[in-house]
């Protein structure tokens, strides 16, 4: 295989998506490991009063790009902007712009979709399989195309336990659904959308499934792969370490539960499937995943969140970082309202009778609302068979396996734990970590709260149930007499063994 960086040399890349988190991390590493690649084309369309050109150069600003700032300081001249909206016919683009990029694009690689899990099905028909036929009749037209690159997602076909990297037959002919719902009122699709998925999860897993089936559909025509990411996490080493900058997948668990959330429901003993952020004439599909490589587990994980945010806390916790892994829906119902809901409704109190507007009871909503969207996936186990990307991998040249490393094989987890977390308190929540002595005062303020507010309710049971009641009174003297003797046991136990 040639160099990768010559390979690229001299050619224009067209990217959808650049905005998003993986469309960055592309961005960022085409500029800084292909330096002499020619253009980077972004379809980027005006969001939030912001215009394409003022979206894409505050993207750029960001710390990101700090290493290729330094290496080349007018790298953003590389960049072109094309106005776009995936949700309109042609994706909007003018006449002009298409003839643009029929003439000189050489590679494309689709990242934009929709990744909110609970994607009113249209809406994500429309941004995961609708576009992505457009962006390959689009993509027919150049006559300098190479190779189109699609993201998909290693869930696209979770309804099954063993995950080979092929293309599997869709739910349904995508052709036929757009047409089906084309003229349906969004109340009805809402109410068959359940039936319609069936045993997949959300729209999300079953439209990327859909989107698979349109791009398999063209891979006679051009050079297609697919690549297949499963849970998307901070970045590993490039450019730095710990870069991550959403909320989506882990990093919005690891914030929840080291500031606000105690408990949650999940399988401590499932492997976590990382993809880390370092991306590589039929379409080729490559399973980009850790479970089967180098296995990391959710109750390990659980350790390592907690160790690192109790040395470096986070400035804005509410409550100390505590995270219990249990799988029994009942407990877990349990700690929710005995953890979340009850502390949330005397906090929510104590702001109307101080004149403010109570919130707590609507962020807890929200976190576990989120967090359920992730339960699914986090309790269940899939295999992944991953011979193509152990193919692409072994086909590397020694520089290019250094430059362009996916060897997780490599990944040391409980390192890259640490600094997954470090990062989102630096990158995520803006926090500085030169604050940490004041955050760790701020923890041991919560752990005297969490003390005295545990004293008093026990204080408060002894006086309203145990004072009042004769039965309780005996079983409480019980099970302190039986306490008692234990320890008495214990201890003269250990003076006859010394």
């Amino acid at each position: 295989m040639a160099c990768i960086s010559e390979w690229y040399a001299g050619k224009n890349v067209l990217i959808t998506g650049a905005t998003g988190f993986m469309g960055k991390v592309l961005v960022e590493k085409l500029l800084r490991s292909c330096p002499e690649v020619k253009a980077l084309y972004l379809l980027v369309r005006p969001k939030a009063g912001q215009s394409m050109q003022e979206r894409v150069q505050d993207m750029l600003m960001c710390k990101l790009f700090d290493r290729v700032r330094e290496d080349d300081p007018e790298f953003h001249q590389k960049i072109i902007p094309i106005s776009s909206e995936l949700t309109q016919p042609g994706l909007a683009l003018s006449a002009d712009d298409v003839q643009q990029l029929a003439d000189c694009i050489n590679i494309v690689f689709h990242c934009a979709a929709t990744i909110r899990f609970d994607e009113p099905l249209k809406h994500a028909l429309q941004l995961n399989v609708i576009a992505t036929q457009q962006l390959l009749a689009l993509a027919q037209q150049m006559q300098h195309l190479q190779a189109f690159i699609h993201i998909s997602t290693a869930y696209a076909n979770c309804n099954r336990r063993h995950i080979d990297e092929v293309i599997y037959p869709p739910p349904v002919e995508p052709k036929k659904l757009i047409d089906s719902l084309e003229w349906m009122d969004d109340a009805i699709v809402r109410d068959i959308t359940p039936r319609l998925i069936g045993d997949r999860p959300n729209t999300y897993t079953y439209t990327k499934a859909l989107a698979e089936c349109v791009v398999q559909q063209e891979s006679s025509k051009l050079n297609i792969g697919i690549i297949r990411p499963s849970i998307v996490g901070a970045s590993w080493q490039e450019p730095f370490s710990g870069w991550i900058d959403n909320f989506n997948g882990p990093s919005g668990v690891f914030i929840a539960v080291t500031m606000s959330l105690h408990f949650y429901l999940i399988s401590e003993d499932n492997k976590i499937r990382y993809y880390i952020s370092n991306l590589p004439k039929s379409a080729l599909v490559y399973n980009c995943t850790t479970g089967g490589i180098n296995p990391f587990h959710w109750g390990e994980i659980e350790h390592h969140v907690m160790s690192t945010f109790k040395r470096n806390p986070l400035e804005q916790a509410f409550r100390r970082p505590n995270a219990n892994i249990t799988s029994n829906y009942l407990i877990n119902q349990y700690w929710i309202l005995v953890s979340h809901k009850f502390p949330a409704l005397l906090y929510d109190l104590f702001l109307r009778l101080s004149g403010q507007k109570p919130q707590m009871m609507r962020i807890f909503n929200r976190l576990h609302k989120a967090i359920g969207l992730l339960e699914y996936f986090s309790s269940q186990d899939w295999e992944w068979n991953s011979d193509n990307m152990n193919m692409l991998l072994n086909q590397l040249s020694p520089e290019d396996r250094k430059t362009f490393n996916f060897d997780v094989r490599q990944l040391n987890w409980p390192e890259y734990i640490e600094n997954y977390c470090i990062g989102t308190k630096k990158y995520v929540l803006n926090e500085d970590m030169s604050d940490i002595p004041a955050a760790r005062q701020h923890l041991r303020k919560l752990r005297n709260i969490r003390y005295t507010f545990n004293t008093v309710l026990l204080v408060f049971i002894w006086r309203v149930f145990i004072a009042r009641s004769q039965m309780a009174r005996n079983i409480w003297y019980f099970v302190v007499s039986l306490c008692f003797k234990f320890l008495s046991y214990f201890k003269a136990s250990s003076t006859l063994t010394n």
